[in-house]
């Protein structure tokens, strides 16, 4: 049983974490790797997190000719990518109405960088470019999201006819041939991908740890505390020794307040949860009648949970692995269930376990909310885990300097990409991006970052005149 701390302050990752159906291939170079056996005295900018986030900024890093030259290392509290990125739903989708719409095309690049970057390389993460469906359980909810969908279009982003609305009355599709036939109506969207997120940072570890950057990871190394010094430089604490740094950078996500604990109220860790089932047995890409999915699902208002605390689901491909045509493949990765699970998961940063009554309902509902033809009332989960997301208090990612004006204990030099509330696959990587482009001194004006990402003493003002996060769960009242 995991319990959700009384002060909001995440702890450090757990040494015994459930295990991830996406950490059952680990990366032979990255499993318990230490470029250097001794952890380094020094560094130029030492990252803290290894997982979309803290890989996406080592990468831009290397990118950039200003970044090349600097000494790298980063820290991760287990093995790498063993966090939230290790653990989530397997699914990259821009979220393109009911949000601004600078955010909505911030997420479409996010998409088309990360979907690029896989084809430029031919990354071997089951990437699958497809639709998305959005399955909306409820009237009321539908109702309002076909609201959001109408006023999305209204504006000229480029980018309306990349979202379509599917009600009962619809056909060619229709919610049955979604497989949503009990739905109250749907929302379509054009971009959506599927894959092996463990694989996709794996990759980019492995890359620059090949390439002739100073990068230097060390893995199972927890950072217990930052300290500033006189001359505005840090000193990183660790297990295992100090580094001195004159920049850090912090991609930790839901662990965020371990190191800041005046974050506590603004980035709240809370616990999701993950399975992967296995299909029905008369699901076959072979099947004339029950193909496999075709889309990434989300599920929307189903049982008692509100809009806060949506379902989502994709399908692994199928593989043939013997002549005889034998398929093997095809897990049905299916999260969520929040509503369910102690105290919904909010202030807990321990992902020892599974809750119970949540991974019991993955099992049972997924046959509910979609038309699998099986008659069975449970699928079997080959795996079920736990991962911690960092839910913001106003619903949006923290990105920028925690200059010491700001008054949530840091100082020149400390940088902070944290905060994506369960939607980081579409965000993290430009969002570290622009953090890097920050720290190495681009002019503001070619930063790509939705302004409402920004870190600024204002910005913590107005969201600390907002619900707490547990009040806002509790409301169902959307983030922000």
């Amino acid at each position: 049983m995991t319990v959700a701390s009384s002060t909001g302050q995440a702890g450090l990752p757990t040494a015994d974490s459930t295990k991830s159906f996406w950490h059952r291939d680990p990366s032979k170079i990255l499993l318990g790797h230490r470029t250097t056996p001794s952890l380094p005295t020094k560094a130029d900018v030492v990252i803290i997190g290894s997982g979309i986030s803290g890989a996406s900024a080592a990468h831009f890093l290397q990118q950039d000719e200003r970044g090349r030259g600097l000494d790298v290392v980063m820290l991760e509290s287990r093995e790498a990518c063993w966090g939230a990125t290790g653990r989530n739903g397997g699914h990259c989708q821009p979220f393109l109405y009911g949000k601004p719409p600078d955010i909505a095309a911030f997420e479409m690049r996010n998409y088309q960088t990360l979907k690029a970057l896989v084809e430029e390389h031919n990354i071997p993460c089951e990437w699958q470019s497809l639709g998305g469906c959005h399955a909306y359980m409820n009237e009321a909810m539908f109702a309002e999201a076909v609201k959001e969908v109408n006023d999305f279009k209204k504006h000229d982003t480029g980018m309306a006819d990349q979202v379509s609305i599917i009600t009962k009355d619809s056909v060619n599709p229709s919610l049955s041939d979604l497989r949503v036939p009990s739905a109250a109506g749907a929302i379509l969207q054009v971009n959506a991908a599927s894959l092996w997120p463990y694989k996709l940072v794996s990759w980019i570890l492995e890359n620059l740890l090949s390439s002739t950057m100073k990068f230097n990871l060390q893995t199972n190394t927890s950072v217990t505390h930052l300290q500033k010094t006189k001359d505005e430089s840090w000193i990183v604490h660790t297990e295992r020794g100090m580094i001195a740094t004159k920049k850090v950078m912090l991609m930790t996500n839901g662990y965020t307040s371990h190191l800041l604990p005046k974050f506590s109220d603004l980035i709240i860790p809370v616990q999701g949860e993950m399975s992967a089932l296995v299909p029905p047995p008369s699901m076959s890409p072979a099947s004339l009648t029950h193909r496999p999915l075709e889309k990434t699902y989300g599920f929307i208002g189903h049982g008692k949970q509100n809009i806060n605390q949506d379902d989502y689901l994709v399908q692994r491909p199928f593989y043939s692995t013997s002549s005889a045509g034998t398929e093997r493949g095809g897990q049905l990765m299916f999260g969520g269930g929040r509503s369910y699970a102690s105290k919904a998961g909010l202030g807990v940063s321990d992902d020892s376990a599974v809750d119970e009554q949540a991974a019991a309902y993955l099992r049972q509902e997924l046959n509910v909310v979609l038309d699998l033809q099986n008659r069975d009332h449970e699928l079997p989960a080959t795996y079920e885990w736990s991962g911690i997301m960092g839910y913001s208090r106003d619903g949006r990612p923290w990105v920028g300097e925690l200059s010491e004006d700001i008054g949530l204990g840091g100082g020149k030099g400390l940088w902070v990409c944290a905060g994506f509330t369960g939607h980081g696959m579409p965000n993290a990587c430009l969002s570290a991006k622009a953090a890097v482009d920050m720290m190495i001194g681009m002019k503001a004006e070619y930063i790509d970052l939705p302004l409402s990402y920004r870190l600024d003493a204002g910005r913590v003002e107005r969201a600390r005149m907002l619900d707490e996060v547990q009040i806002a769960d509790a409301k169902g009242a959307s983030f922000g």
